[in-house]
């Protein structure tokens, strides 16, 4: 039996969260990752476009994809090994994000309470070195294994040679070489968790939860996220479309001089800060802002979204006047976190 099914001229409006209509010129639902071999034989997924699509819960499609899209849909989560105090599980690419999550705290495993609610699937979690309240999804994982498609063989990258950095990875820098088709996180069984990132404390305070653990952060973490974020079944959105940027240190803290109430944390290195976009997006006006269909949420000032009809290129319009707009006010450059699809971001 064949490990993938091909389908013609599929319409992809379904298929992601912002729910802006695209098409792609053909579509491979694939259900196991050793069928990527055979499948890449074809002429079309050889040397044309190809993509790989999870959720559909980070990018932004600007235009129809004239190739390939390629749906991983296997679904099995597994401990390899058990010490007592650390395990390393495995994931298939095609599992729900926030379903890993739940899986591992059922079973006392912690370090991704910080990331519950995270939409999309764990073969995109790599890619973006996906984060949330102040952890990173690149902390915890040791081997991404995946498909390399110009050699047709599947590889083991670990840690280092995934490259992660804040919002970043070799698959995000390469994305036409790799598709990722399981990951292994090794976690702990007792860790310090992480609460001091806004709302945290007060959420858990809220609950009733004194000495909390890493299930009660996760629920805490959720509850945040759903009363910060529209839900993208209601009004389309890909979550928080612009990264926090990370500037030099003498210019953070200038702008923190002449800003007050502009929210600082620590950047990648001593010598830099990453300040909120959020917070400069809404002192420039935009948050609840709306043009058509195309707008900005009133819950949250990092969310552009889709109020109904808006195309992926009437939302991109809209990025770019609010990324302008910061940047004549603050002097900072703002950068799309979401994958742009048929378009290119054209800093300012």
């Amino acid at each position: 039996m064949t490990g993938y099914q091909l389908a013609d001229d599929i319409s992809l409006q379904g298929r992601n969260t912002f729910r802006v209509p695209a098409r792609a010129a053909m579509m491979a639902d694939v259900k196991r990752g050793d069928a990527l071999a055979e499948l890449y034989d074809f002429a079309m997924l050889r040397d044309g476009p190809v993509m790989v699509l999870g959720e559909g819960s980070n990018l932004l499609f600007a235009n129809d994809f004239p190739g390939v899209v390629i749906c991983l849909t296997m679904a099995e989560i597994r401990i390899l090994e058990d010490d007592g105090e650390h395990a390393l599980v495995r994931a298939d690419a095609g599992v729900g994000w926030n379903d890993l999550v739940g899986w591992t705290l059922a079973r006392g495993l912690c370090g991704l309470e910080n990331m519950a609610l995270i939409p999309g699937t764990v073969g995109a979690c790599p890619i973006q070195n996906i984060g949330a309240y102040g952890v990173e999804v690149g902390e915890f994982i040791e081997t991404v294994e995946a498909f390399q498609r110009d050699t047709g063989q599947i590889k083991r990258l670990s840690k280092s040679d995934c490259e992660f950095a804040y919002r970043d990875s070799l698959f995000k820098q390469q994305l036409d070489r790799w598709v990722i088709t399981a990951v292994e996180l090794r976690l702990p069984r007792q860790r310090e968790l992480k609460l001091d990132y806004a709302g945290v404390h007060e959420e858990l305070a809220a609950m009733g939860i004194a000495t909390p653990r890493a299930v009660h952060v996760a629920e805490a973490i959720g509850r945040l996220r759903t009363r910060k974020l529209p839900n993208p079944a209601i009004v389309g959105n890909a979550g928080s479309f612009f990264k926090n940027p990370i500037v030099p240190a003498a210019q953070a803290l200038a702008l923190k001089e002449a800003h007050s109430a502009l929210p600082m944390y620590p950047g990648d290195s001593e010598a830099t800060r990453k300040i909120s976009a959020a917070w400069m997006i809404e002192t420039a006006g935009w948050k609840g802002f709306r043009d058509g269909d195309a707008g900005i949420s009133a819950q949250h000032a990092l969310v552009l979204v889709n109020h109904g009809n808006a195309t992926g290129a009437q939302l991109l319009a809209l990025a770019h006047r609010v990324a302008d707009s910061v940047q004549e006010k603050f002097a900072v450059a703002l950068e799309p976190e979401p994958r742009l699809i048929g378009a290119r971001w054209q800093s300012s």
